[in-house]
């Protein structure tokens, strides 16, 4: 019988829906909590090591707080991003900004609030001078090319739009040498959602090796390696976690080896991961609405891929369980779908399930990170409320769901109605 765990069981979870209408996103605050000190335990041969949490995948003032109290910082890549880090007391160098294609303005809030700068463009240097100002310490995002594989999420680093080639890493660092920079990190990431532990290894290998390189030719010193994120997550019941102290002990063999023995240490090590952080503690719950018979089996729930949306965009596997049914066989077919007026909105297709009735309650797994963040209002539809289920039981919510108010905000009815 295929299974995953949830942090409350059916009885607990009618409770949490007598107070808050399905559908909404749920988070597991122990589970996270265990996580990062897990990931920071990990690691912690490292001095300075850091995880800059990427707030792409759950931006909620609740969680980063959370995290930041487990030493966590903050990985940016939008304006929005910056003023959640600032609005969150957030400021220095406990802030990765890292974006692309980016506008002026976001370089000077970067600036504004002291964050370490990660520039994916080599014009980029000349860019951010003219607008806000070269910043004491600076970081360039390497996209190793066919040196590393990449996966279906971000693609192969040779088709990727991030980063600079090895050639414009050398130039990139004399370039801001000369300007008058003293500071030097460098950074890369080039997969999502990767299962796989000697990647990540591998990955190390790549960076400290170019760190060697470029520290021997332009005779600076690197004070980080930002290792990126793309640490993937259990989706699916066969799949194995990540091993990090697998991960950590090969890195570390990999420092004594190219680091350490160089003379280049201390050099810290950082992580920008989401997902591997608060993705198995997030949870889509919905009601079913109807249960269609056509030329298929359709259960037709409450939400739809405005609430979590992967599925629809990648064909991505999330784990489904029918509260109070986890123990019956899974043996009828269905297509587990939204309302919207479109086809692909699916959470799944072909999935073996319990018998499904209207109004069970359904948990889609694994929703903790790029589920409620990646929502949107096609059809009109509201996105929903984000509650955080507390260690002592309590749930809290974090973010309120959306009103036809809200949505409608931004428009001029009175002005449409006289309007020929």
């Amino acid at each position: 019988m295929l299974a995953k765990n949830l942090p409350f069981n059916k009885e607990k979870l009618e409770e949490i829906c007598s107070n808050h209408p399905t559908p909404f996103h749920i988070y597991d605050e122990k589970g996270m909590i265990e996580n990062a000190k897990k990931f920071n335990e990990a690691f912690s041969w490292n001095e300075g090591f850091r995880e800059f949490y990427a707030i792409k995948a759950a931006p909620n003032p609740f969680l980063m707080k959370l995290l930041r109290n487990q030493g966590f910082g903050i990985d940016c890549s939008s304006m929005a991003e910056l003023l959640l880090a600032e609005q969150v007391g957030m400021r220095g160098e406990e802030i990765m900004f890292t974006s692309n294609d980016t506008p002026a303005e976001e370089y000077q809030k970067a600036m504004e609030l002291g964050a370490i700068i990660n520039l994916d463009d080599i014009k980029h240097i000349e860019y951010l001078e003219e607008h806000a100002g070269l910043p004491e310490l600076i970081s360039f995002r390497y996209n190793p090319g066919a040196l590393k594989g990449g996966n279906i999420i971000i693609g192969n680093p040779e088709d990727s739009k991030y980063g600079f080639t090895r050639e414009q890493m050398f130039e990139g660092y004399k370039i801001a040498k000369e300007k008058g920079v003293k500071r030097f990190g460098i950074h890369t990431m080039v997969a999502s959602n990767e299962l796989d532990p000697d990647y990540f290894i591998e990955t190390a290998e790549i960076i400290f090796d170019l760190i060697l390189d470029i520290s021997k030719e332009l005779d600076i010193k690197f004070e980080f390696a930002n290792l990126g994120g793309g640490i993937g997550i259990p989706y699916k019941s066969e799949h194995k976690p990540v091993d990090l102290n697998r991960v950590s002990e090969g890195i570390k063999n990999l420092y004594e080896k190219l680091i350490v023995a160089n003379g280049l240490h201390p050099l810290k090590i950082y992580f920008e991961s989401g997902r591997a952080i608060t993705g198995p503690y997030g949870y889509l719950v919905s009601k079913v609405l109807h249960i269609k018979e056509t030329y298929k089996k359709y259960a037709g729930l409450d939400s739809c891929m405005a609430n979590l949306m992967r599925p629809a965009l990648y064909g991505a596997y999330h784990h489904i369980t029918v509260m109070g049914k986890e123990d019956q066989a899974h043996k009828f077919l269905y297509d587990v779908t939204g309302s919207l007026c479109e086809n692909n909105d699916k959470f799944a297709i072909n999935r073996l399930l319990p018998e499904i009735h209207p109004d069970d309650l359904v948990v889609i797994h694994d929703t903790g990170a790029h589920g409620h963040s990646m929502g949107f209002n096609y059809n009109g539809k509201l996105r929903s409320a984000e509650l955080l289920l507390r260690e002592n039981g309590e749930v809290v919510e974090i973010r309120r769901a959306e009103t036809y108010d809200d949505l409608f905000g931004t428009l001029d009815f009175d002005t449409a109605a006289n309007f020929e």
